[in-house]
């Protein structure tokens, strides 16, 4: 066998298809593999791991009833963490455009404006209107700095009525006011809102309304959920 040939041999190799998922999801746990588990059992997790053996008939034998007990015994929380990681890597790949991840003060009608017709064609602008001193305006604001860490692909802005420049549209009757805009397009408009929630209202009300009109898009993974899972497994 020629250099050329042992070179290309020695190249470690992007793994696709069945075989080869399965040899990265080996690789993944024997890193994450806990030292407490049997010196044999390790070894033999490595031997599993290895898609590069000269022993081609390890390679292409049918797994041994040992191996398949040595899988079905992974522990679940650790395959669940490649999942994670798998699509965490998956949504990297996938994702496009800017990410925000948190709420922009406007200081004028001009920068208002600029916001609405400048911003990428694709991203959603969420407009919080407010007045200081009226109900519900503060509150809004705290439930729109948790939804911008959550969906960091929206912009979320807000202005005072006053910096508007049309204050007279913005009466304290119609405040707090959400406007939803995608392309320079008014998709929602939203005068009073608080009036659709109780007296006290939390982010999650204020997500779950803008989802009724299907104003946002997908919620970005979070981990949070996977340590949620944990914390339950653990109860």
């Amino acid at each position: 066998m020629s250099s050329v040939s042992q070179e290309e041999e020695e190249l470690p190799a992007n793994h696709t298809g069945p075989k080869g998922v399965i040899n990265d999801w080996r690789r993944y746990k024997l890193d994450s593999v806990d030292q407490t588990v049997p010196q044999k059992k390790r070894e033999l997790l490595r031997q599993m791991s290895n898609p590069r053996d000269d022993d081609k008939e390890r390679q292409n034998r049918k797994m041994s009833a040992q191996e398949y007990e040595l899988i079905q015994e992974e522990d679940e929380r650790c395959l669940k963490r490649y999942r994670k990681q798998c699509m965490q890597e998956m949504h990297e790949r996938l994702s496009f455009g800017p990410k925000f991840e948190c709420v922009h003060e406007l200081e004028s009608g001009e920068a208002f404006l600029e916001v609405i017709e400048k911003e990428h064609r694709l991203t959603l602008v969420v407009v919080h209107i407010y007045q200081h001193g009226v109900k519900g305006c503060e509150q809004m604001n705290s439930c729109l700095d948790c939804l911008s860490a959550e969906y960091p692909t929206v912009k979320f802005c807000r202005i005072d009525a006053v910096a508007t420049g049309a204050a007279e549209r913005f009466s304290s009757e119609v405040l707090p006011t959400l406007l939803v805009y995608k392309a320079g397009e008014l998709l929602g408009n939203f005068l009073a809102i608080t009036k659709n929630f109780n007296e006290e209202f939390f982010a999650t009300d204020v997500e779950g309304f803008l989802n009724e009109y299907g104003l946002l898009p997908e919620k970005e993974f979070s981990a949070c959920a996977d340590d949620e899972d944990d914390a339950g497994e653990v109860e």
